[in-house]
Order: structure tokens, then sequence, then C-alpha cells
């Protein structure tokens, strides 16, 4: 039985990773401090081959490890500070200073397994927000060293997520694989305790995905709907079930070593025409109508990847379609 250590195992995306990997019939050790949304319960809490470190990755004890790192297979690098548009401009700083520390420990920990000859790769997860500053469309993994650095704080951490893979690589061998994930939705997304309250209108803004919030709008009777900016911005919506199979199939394949992988629905889709879908699910028949409020510095109006490698090399393609993932979330967030 393979062993695996998933960071951040209680977030939105850990939440996935565990239920994919205990699914395969991995044990999973996942360490969380609850720091984005308070004390939560997930689904594979009380599966069998799942054990809970309840603590803060900065917190690893690198001189006397906790048993359950022994023999450890993997390790997915999860954990990190991470928000809607608002939380960019708030915590600009400490998405560098902090996510750079937990990334440190994490590799840390790596390097010390990886010389016991014990783990096999540590996978990190980037984001979509390194292209920040791309003009190539779709954008192949290969942009990342063309295009330049992003403008954000947070792009640029993730980043420099990237590069200490490379540089554990190049100076200690240390096994990896980068994923980025584009517009992960999904079941499980719940109020960041860290966030500012922004109002939309006169509904509060839920800044952390924007098909929760337009959801939320819309069951509230929100009417017109408000967007930020004209509802432009182009994402392509991938389920996290999907980004889950993505990773675990990235981790599992021999071609995925040393490798980087957009993983992602190739399917892009507006805000606007996002607003709408959900408009007609939710209120079939009713004129759609919207209004646009401030957008923000760094949301960026176009996120387009090419997954072609991924299809290539691991054999990876999207299969939940987004108006299926749209039902879903509005199942889980309807008031009954």
């Amino acid at each position: 039985m393979p062993k695996i250590l998933i960071t951040g195992s209680q977030g939105f995306i850990g939440t996935y990773l565990c239920a994919e990997f205990l699914k395969q019939g991995y044990e999973v050790i996942g360490v969380d401090n609850f720091s984005k949304y308070g004390p939560v319960s997930r689904p594979h809490d009380n599966d069998p081959k799942f054990h809970l470190l309840e603590m803060d990755v900065l917190d690893f004890d690198l001189v006397t490890l906790n048993p359950l790192f022994k023999d450890l297979d993997y390790i997915i690098a999860c954990a990190a500070m991470i928000g809607g548009i608002s939380y960019f401009h708030k915590y600009a700083y400490d998405l560098l200073a902090t996510n750079e520390r937990i990334l440190a420990q994490t590799f840390d920990l790596a390097l010390r397994l990886h010389k016991e000859e014990s783990l096999k790769r540590i996978l990190v997860l980037s984001s979509s927000m390194v292209f920040e500053s791309t003009e190539l469309y779709p954008t192949p993994e290969t942009e990342i060293t063309k295009c330049p650095p992003p403008l954000s704080t947070y792009g640029f951490q993730k980043l420099a997520v990237e590069y200490f893979c490379k540089g554990a690589h190049e100076q200690y061998g240390l096994p990896y694989t980068i994923i980025r994930p584009f517009n992960c939705v999904g079941v499980g997304e719940e109020d960041s305790i860290c966030e500012e309250e922004i109002m939309s209108g006169n509904i509060k803004l839920m800044m952390s995905h924007v098909l929760p919030d337009l959801i939320n709008k819309i069951l509230k009777g929100q009417d017109p709907v408000r967007i930020l900016g004209e509802g432009n911005q182009v994402r392509c919506y991938t389920n996290g079930v999907d980004i889950a199979r993505g990773i675990r199939m990235a981790i599992e394949n021999d071609a995925g070593l040393n490798e980087d992988f957009n993983i992602s629905t190739p399917t892009a889709t507006t805000v606007l025409e996002l607003a709408k879908l959900i408009w007609s699910i939710l209120k079939p028949g009713e004129e759609f109508r919207y209004e646009s409020d401030e957008p923000y510095q760094y949301d960026v109006q176009r996120r387009i990847p090419d997954v072609t490698k991924a299809a290539d090399l691991i054999g990876f393609e999207a299969e939940i379609g987004l108006e299926e993932s749209v039902r879903e979330v509005i199942n889980y967030m309807r008031p009954f």
C-alpha cells in the first residue's frame, strides 16, 4: 500500500486529493492547521487509511520525525496561503513570505526522506497565475520560460514553487512533478476566515471562487447580478475530481517524472457566460440582467491552457463538463 503525505489536506483541493488517493488504496497522511476555514469536517476523515495531523507545516519537527512520516512514498505540497482577488492585495507580503517558509519546510522534509531512500517523488501545486503576463493562448507549459514574470506576489510565489523543484533536483537529485491546476470548481469551498468583507451590491462577495459567488448572489435573489468588470474574463473551469485524478496520474506515471503539466479542461468560458448558465438553471425563463463592479488589479483577463502535454505523456483529459459542475455546486449550496 503506497503511503502519501498531503499538506493542506482539509482544504478545497486537498479534500479532492484525499478522496482520490484513498479510493485508489493509498494510506494518506494529512497535515492541516485549519487556518483558512477554521475547523471543518471532511468526508475522508473517518476513512481507516487516513491519518490527520492537526499542525502547521512550519512546525514540522525535522529532528524527531513523527512515525507516520516513516516510509513515505510521495509528498504533495498543497498547503499555502491562498484566497481570492482581494486576498492578493490584503496579504501581498505574507503570500510571499509565509508561503516560502511553508514550502521550504516541506522541501526540507522531502530532502531528508529522499536521502533516507524512502521518498520517490514530491509533487507541488503551482498555479495558472504563473502565466499571468502571457499573451499566448492556449498557453503551453514551455511558455513558463518565455513570458514575463507574474505581476502579483501570489503569481510570483507560485513561480518560485516551480524553482524550488528545479533547485532541489539540481542540487540533491530530488524527483519532482509540477502541476498547474486551472480554476478548480466543486464542492467543499467555504467562507475563508481571513477574507475581507466586501459588498457586491447588497450581498457579501465570496472572493475565493467566482462560481460559488455567482450562485450565492442568484440564490439570494440579486437582480441584476453584479459581476466584477464586464464579465469578459475567460477561464477554464475544471472540476476538482478531474484535477485530483490528473495529479494522481502524473505522480504514478514515470512520464511525469521531473515534468510540469497544465491540468485543466480546454473549454474556455467567460464569467458572463458562466453567470448566464447559473441563471438559466436557477431561474429558467426569467430575463437575465447584470451590472458591473469595479474590477481588481490582478483580475487576469484570460487563462486558457494548452493541455496537449498532459494528454500525450500521462493520458489525462478532463471528463466533467461545466454544466455538471455548476449543478453540483448549486446542489451543495442550496439552503435546503
